[in-house]
């Protein structure tokens, strides 16, 4: 027999069991998904307050409207109209750096300062170096939530509400009037900063984090595709790219780049 092993879970001809537990009489009537979610990801049940907490995360990234997501995922649909998991997946694969997944730089950012010594020391370092690098930090910032993202005051209302808001979300504020200081503005602790904030005050590594954000994102695109297969609204996107955006000779854009 292999020496591989698996914490997670195991199957026979009657019974399933996950993490210890029966599925059938321990899990499926008396747990929720969100529950199931950070048991599955932490290896231990939350608390009320963990699982309130985590739920909040979920349901604000489920949904943001027109984005590189929900666009990739019904252009995908409305080329492959029986294969909903393709577009799904196409959508997903944009949660990353740019989109949703800056949760886990944060977290990193946060977990790495935890324990300095001087926590606003430690702020402004940070925020110099993602100047003097020309990055954009995790967290911070968003392109359409001005002056401040409505979300996060709710995710971190939400966090001190059940008694969630320790050392972590205390950096983050921390760190947020670094970033006003340094760039000389104020920019948000958008969505993603809060949310890794929190997660980090409930015990979920920062590893984990991109995956939550996919796992609520994926809840929000099946709406889009539901809704897809019946307005068609992807053969409008495709007709404004080809009326909005003009080809240009190469030698014409030559001719430019050398102005």
């Amino acid at each position: 027999m292999s020496s591989c092993k698996t914490n997670i879970a195991t199957a026979d001809a009657t019974s399933i069991t996950v993490r210890g537990k029966s599925l059938t009489a321990d899990l499926m009537r008396q747990k929720s998904f969100t529950e199931m979610i950070y048991f599955l990801t932490c290896g231990s049940m939350p608390d009320a307050r963990q699982a309130k907490v985590l739920d909040v995360c979920l349901v604000t990234l489920m949904e943001h409207g027109w984005t590189p997501t929900s666009i990739i995922t019904r252009m995908t649909i409305d080329s492959v109209p029986d294969q909903v998991q393709v577009a799904m997946a196409a959508g997903l694969l944009t949660v990353g750096s740019v989109f949703a997944g800056t949760i886990e730089g944060c977290a990193r950012i946060l977990q790495e300062g935890i324990h300095e010594a001087d926590a606003d020391a430690y702020c402004a370092r940070v925020v110099q170096q993602y100047q003097t690098n020309k990055v954009t930090l995790p967290g911070f910032g968003h392109r359409a939530h001005k002056p401040d993202d409505p979300r996060s005051p709710v995710i971190l209302d939400v966090a001190r509400e059940v008694g969630c808001n320790g050392s972590y979300v205390a950096l983050l504020n921390k760190l947020s009037a670094a970033v006003d200081a340094g760039y000389g503005k104020h920019l948000t602790i958008n969505a993603t900063g809060a949310i890794a904030a929190v997660l980090l005050e409930i015990g979920v590594p920062p590893a984990a984090m991109r995956g939550i954000a996919v796992i609520s994102r994926a809840g929000g695109l099946l709406g889009h595709i539901l809704e897809e297969q019946n307005t068609h609204a992807a053969r409008e996107i495709w007709k404004l790219t080809r009326e909005n955006i003009a080809y240009k000779h190469p030698a014409e854009s030559e001719g430019q780049h050398g102005q």
